[in-house]
Order: structure tokens, then C-alpha cells, then sequence
């Protein structure tokens, strides 16, 4: 199963080279929370997208009838696809489905019409209220789009729920149910109701310093930054892809998706869930976790995901294992159900590339987490063949790719 095309919207970037480019330079996304005031909240800093005009790709008319999550999940895909180069010529729409993950889906949408419908009344809610804030609309927004006529379906998973909608898509190309997928996450939870949420669970960083407010891995970590963005693969079956001549950016050649069954928000402690979903994906791939190079870990900056996933990443690797892992949500923020997805296409480029993004502000690991971190921006990794990535969402969900160095 190969990869040729991705598409961004991220808080360090609109777009697939600007992210990239800003991730492998550690930079990081965070600021003060502009969207609203949030002194109430307690919460001071988020990781926003900066300066996204929807008029650019998803269009004026288009946007007005989508919430933000929605024109993220679109913008991406019409990158994605560009990239990809897929059209009505090369491609049949029978053969083009559409798998996209969400966590919440239009929260500003729902935020803003229960809040007219009780200070207006019931009479002003918006007709276009449930098909702009239902999940399964950024799926549909693309499928509209792109007139994929295969599967078209939404993955709700928590912070799991790009990863979960990758692997799925994956999945029908392997099974050969379809030749083509577009398939990620998005997510627009930089709101009152988003941010007073997350911070009622004390789950968020209430740090006012942003470049030291997500620290996963670092004994001062603090809780995770809110994020918000979008990203989407083009997925292909091998055969597809190469008959139409298309540029290969990378496969995937594994999934893995387990359930902890131990806490509706937080991780089993020992690891053994998520553990499982990892060998999973390393099994599938073909390959023993001493030929995985790099991790590309959850690590949300809480204590609580960073330790377990830790025990986890040492259940597979071994205590004293020389693979390499990072957070870039040290950089990006915790993008809950887009998460997954902006971090496959940065451990895409990482195989690229033969870099490694550095987990970004760690000043002191935690003992707790026995890991193998990358601390230098851009590590050299010419050797670099087999990744994953890791998803882990409340409710106990695990999810994790398997991806590897494209080469004829």
C-alpha cells in the first residue's frame, strides 16, 4: 500500500513543505489563545492554525456551509490530491472511497447554535446546524469533492480516531475493496466549550510560557496543548499507482488497534494495550522491532499517557532499546482526532527524509519514561526503513501504523 500525496493544515504551517519544514527546525506552534477569551478557563496558551483562508482551496460558498473541522479535512485533501495527481482520467470513482477521522467533530458549530437557540430561542437555530456539526461530514465534504463513489465513512476513536481512519482505509486497499482512499483527521476544538472541557478534566497545561507548555516526556510536563488543524493521506494500491505513473512518497505495511478496557480517559499504567497494537503493526509489516528505527509517540504531555505509553514502547523494543522516539506534539499540540493523521505525514517525510523530528523543550526525562528521545532538531537517520506512529484515545483505544522507506 503506498502514499502519494499529503496534505496539512497544522498550527507551524498551511501546508505540507511550511509544516515539514518547521517541524524538522523544532519549531513550535504554540501561543496565547486568540480565538476567544479564555482568562476564565484558567487555560492561556493553545496551539491555533494561523492565518487559514478556506477561500484559497475549499472555497467561499463551499465554507459557509461547512464547519471549521470540515474546511480543514477539505483543504488538506484538495493538497493531498493535487499532490497525488489523481483526477476523473486516471482514476474511476467507484474505485475512490473516503475513511476520515474525527473526535468531536463541529464543536464550534454546536457551541455557537446551542448558545443563539437559548439566548434567541429555538426558532433561530441554523438549518444548516446538524449537517455542519456531525462527524461524518468532513468524510462526506471530501467525498462530495472528489466524487468518491466506494466506501465513505467516519472514524470516531477519541485521539485515536486519524490513526484508526488510516489504518481502516488501509485495510480496504489490502483487502482490495478499493483502489484508491483518501483518508486522516481533523479537528476544531480551540473553543470556549473545547478548552473549558479538556480543562475541567485537568488535562490541560495551565503554563503561560508557551515554550514550555507541552513538554512530553520532561518531569515538568504539565498536561497537553490544545490543538487544532487537519491532515490527509492519498493511499493507493501499489499496481494503481505505478500504472498511472504516480510519484511514491511511502508505504504503509502495517496497523494495529487494541482496546486497554481499563479507564473511560486514562491509559492502563502498565502499557500491555497499547503494547499489543504495536506488535501488531510491527507483525503485519513483516519485520522484528529491532528493524523499526523510530517512534513516533502520543506522548500528549500528561503524566499519566507518558509513562504508560513509555512501559508500552519497552514491552516491544526492550528497557534498553537503541530505537528512537519523539513527540511532536511538543511543536503542534495535541490535535485529538486530527493528531494521528498530522503525525503519519511527519513520519512519512521522517523516512523520506532520513530525519528524525526531536522532541521538542525536554530539559529533564522523566525516570518514568525510559525512552530513547530525540533531542537534537532534524537528527540524522540515513538508515532509516521501518516507523510507526502511535495513537492512543480515551476510552482505551489504541491505534498504531507501520510505515516504511519507499524503494523500487
Amino acid at each position: 500500500m503506498v502514499i502519494t500525496g499529503m496534505g496539512a493544515v497544522t498550527p507551524v504551517g498551511n501546508d505540507t513543505d511550511t509544516f515539514l519544514k518547521n517541524i524538522f527546525a523544532g519549531k513550535i506552534g504554540f501561543d496565547k489563545i486568540s480565538k476567544f477569551d479564555a482568562s476564565e478557563t484558567g487555560i492561556t496558551v493553545a496551539a491555533e492554525v494561523k492565518d487559514f483562508d478556506p477561500k484559497l482551496r475549499v472555497g467561499k460558498k463551499s465554507a459557509k456551509r461547512m464547519d471549521l473541522f470540515s474546511q480543514y479535512a477539505v483543504d488538506s485533501a484538495i493538497a493531498a490530491v493535487e499532490q497525488a495527481g489523481i483526477n476523473s482520467e486516471n482514476t474511476d470513482e467507484y474505485d475512490m472511497g473516503v475513511i476520515y477521522g474525527s473526535g468531536i467533530g463541529g464543536l464550534t458549530t454546536i457551541q455557537e447554535q446551542v448558545t443563539k437557540m437559548n439566548s434567541k430561542g429555538p426558532q433561530r437555530v441554523s438549518p444548516l446546524f446538524v449537517p455542519t456539526s456531525i462527524v461524518n461530514m468532513a468524510a462526506g465534504n471530501i467525498a462530495l469533492r472528489f466524487k468518491a463513489k466506494n466506501i465513505c465513512t467516519a472514524i470516531v476513536t477519541a485521539c485515536s480516531s486519524g490513526t484508526n481512519a488510516i489504518g481502516e482505509a488501509y485495510r480496504q486497499i489490502k483487502e482490495g475493496r478499493a483502489k484508491v482512499m483518501l483518508t486522516g483527521g481533523s479537528e476544531a476544538s480551540v473553543n470556549e466549550i473545547g478548552i473549558a472541557g479538556f480543562a475541567a478534566l485537568t488535562a490541560l497545561s495551565k503554563e503561560t510560557d508557551p515554550s514550555r507548555a507541552s513538554l512530553p516526556f520532561d518531569e515538568d510536563r504539565s498536561g497537553f496543548v490544545m490543538g487544532e488543524g487537519g491532515a490527509t493521506l492519498v493511499l493507493e494500491s501499489l499496481e494503481h499507482a505505478q500504472k498511472r505513473g504516480a510519484k511514491i512518497l511511502g508505504e504503509v505495511v502495517g496497523y494495529g488497534s487494541t482496546c486497554d478496557a481499563f479507564h473511560m480517559t486514562s491509559p492502563d499504567p502498565t502499557g500491555e494495550g497499547a503494547a499489543r497494537a504495536m506488535q501488531q503493526a510491527i507483525s503485519e509489516a513483516g519485520v522484528t522491532p529491532s528493524e523499526v528505527g523510530y517512534v513516533n509517540a502520543h506522548g500528549t504531555a500528561t503524566h499519566a499517557n507518558d509513562s504508560g505509553e513509555a512501559h508500552a514502547i519497552n514491552r516491544v523494543f526492550g528497557v534498553d532499546s537503541p530505537v528512537k522516539v519523539s513527540s511532536t506534539k511538543s511543536m503542534t499540540g495535541h490535535l485529538l482526532g486530527a493528531a494521528g493523521a498530522i503525525e503519519a505525514v511527519i513520519t512519512v517525510a521522517a523516512l523520506e527524509q532520513g530525519e528524525l523530528p526531536a522532541n521538542v523543550g525536554l530539559k529533564k526525562q522523566d525516570p518514568e519514561c525510559h525512552v530513547n528521545v530525540v533531542t537534537e532538531n532534524a537528527e540524522s537517520a540515513p538508515d532509516l526503513e521501518y516507523a510507526i506512529s502511535n495513537s492512543l484515545g480515551f476510552g482505551g483505544h489504541n491505534a498504531v501504523l507501520a510505515f516504511r522507506k519507499w524503494s523500487e
